[in-house]
């Protein structure tokens, strides 16, 4: 499989990846977005959501192009989050053994680059939960579940900590992690089928 390696966001586009319905998300994100604020959340998480939301109201204007679906869609992604670069690479060769091709990102906000851009196609996101950067992997977490839900979370820690309050849906794995264990949570995320491009 292919591996990139990704340490500075990517340029920002004004549209998701197609492969979630903006549609299918609207809703909730309206539910989400006040609930997010109150809680504090960062300014710069607190933007993307204004930006998907603009995205879905610009969607359903009368007369939006709309994405035909391709005959081959692009090839599935886990998104390799870590600050560390050995720990990452060694969860990104350990990946490349998946049917998924491989991103490392050292910081949350260059994985949300990544996000933005090619949403649709990823199908795991293995994070750590202190990362370079702003935001750390819980709000990476949180962001990834709520905007890009069809996404398996797999967030990782090696402090000792109990299982931190992560979404429900998370799998937390403590470190060292047994490559094992990632493997598994991997060919999870490998079997999930990708959400349909409309």
């Amino acid at each position: 499989m292919k591996k990139h390696q990704t340490s500075a966001p990517l340029p920002l586009t004004d549209t998701l990846s197609p492969g979630i319905p903006l549609d299918q998300i609207g809703q909730k994100l309206a539910s989400f977005y006040d609930d997010l604020v109150t809680e504090g959340v960062p300014e710069h998480l607190a933007a993307l959501v204004r930006r998907v939301r603009q995205n879905e109201s610009d969607e359903a204007a009368p007369g939006a192009p709309s994405v035909v679906a391709a005959e081959a869609g692009p090839p599935r992604l886990a998104l390799v989050v870590e600050d560390d670069p050995e720990i990452r690479a060694l969860a990104e060769t350990l990946l490349e053994e998946t049917e998924l091709d491989v991103v490392g990102c050292d910081s949350a906000e260059a994985a949300l680059s990544v996000l933005q851009a090619r949403g649709g196609d990823v199908a795991l996101v293995f994070a750590d939960v202190r990362l370079a950067g702003e935001m750390d992997g819980l709000q990476l977490a949180r962001a990834v579940a709520t905007l890009w839900p069809r996404a398996r979370l797999v967030i990782t820690s090696g402090h000792g900590i109990p299982r931190p309050e992560l979404p429900a849906e998370a799998v937390f794995i403590a470190k060292p992690w047994r490559p094992l264990d990632v493997l598994v949570e991997a060919e999870r995320a490998a079997a999930d089928p990708a959400p349909p491009v409309v």
